[in-house]
């Protein structure tokens, strides 16, 4: 996920999260933040693991053909 994109969300979610935090409901602000972060996390790995195999498979494919020469 692009940065900017996480800063907004998080400018936007500001004040409701401020809100829930003066009405003594700052666990469930610290909670939705926590799933927020994990969403964002998982995206990435996800990204990362699939950029991994993708390079790790080319390799092989290259691999493959220099040694059928």
């Amino acid at each position: 996920m692009k940065i900017t994109f996480i800063i907004g969300v998080l400018i936007v979610f500001a004040w409701p999260l401020y809100y829930l935090y003066q009405l003594q409901l700052g666990a469930v602000s610290f909670l939705l933040l926590a799933i927020f972060f994990m969403v964002v996390s998982i995206k990435e790995t996800k990204k990362l693991r699939f950029n991994k195999e993708g390079t790790q498979e080319h390799h092989k494919r290259q691999k493959i053909k220099q040694n059928s020469r």
